[in-house]
């Protein structure tokens, strides 16, 4: 049987990466754009120094006088009072938050509440923290390995009957292909090069 049509499987690649960690409801993304995120972690504690340098990591070189401008405004309007400050800062996370979005190619959807950040990016930060990533890479390989065997065994089933009538070959045909597109995306996240700018980026990096 010839392989299946493929569709977007970079695509596919990211779902299935965020999706086999701890079996997380797909889709299950970026964490640039909530309030307990690194970037906006870091843009508070930009304000609370008066320094913008933490911060300009997270944006491209061309963007960087923009954001400069807007830093400059917040730290003058948060000195008025408590709500000038909470108004001031709010602009100046959803500000950064777009800028940054903005320099992956990725839409501004406004900023997420604290606590949305999926499982498993949670646990990619605290790998960083510890400096240790066997837990999350295990976790990662003990769902890869569930998913392509719980595809494999319906897939395997239903070719089973694959001949008894059309409605039964059609599936097959539905399971061979769930099967097969699954696998392709763990390969080709399993082989992907650089996501979001990892190496050889330029004005800054990218998240």
């Amino acid at each position: 049987m010839k392989t299946p049509c493929r569709f977007s499987t970079k695509r596919l690649a990211a779902l299935v990466v965020m999706g086999l960690a701890l079996a997380i409801p797909l889709p299950a993304f970026a964490h640039c754009d909530t309030l307990d995120g690194p970037v906006v972690i870091d843009a508070r504690t930009a304000l609370e120094k008066a320094d913008i340098t933490p911060v300009l990591k997270w944006v491209k070189t061309a963007d960087e006088q923009e954001l400069r401008a807007i830093f400059a405004k917040t730290l003058a309007v948060r000195k008025l009072d408590p709500t000038a400050k909470e108004l001031a800062d709010t602009y100046f996370f959803e500000t950064l938050v777009r800028v940054h979005r903005a320099g992956e190619g990725a839409p501004y959807t406004g900023l997420k509440g604290a606590g949305t950040v999926p499982a498993p990016i949670v646990k990619a930060d605290q790998s960083l923290e510890k400096g240790d990533v066997n837990e999350l890479a295990k976790a990662i390989g003990n769902h890869a390995e569930a998913g392509v065997r719980e595809r494999f065994k319906h897939a395997f089933e239903a070719k089973k009957h694959v001949g008894e009538s059309v409605a039964a070959g059609r599936d097959f045909v539905a399971a061979y292909v769930t099967y097969v597109h699954y696998v392709e995306g763990v390969v080709a996240a399993v082989h992907a090069g650089t996501h979001h700018g990892e190496a050889g980026a330029t004005g800054g990096h990218q998240h």
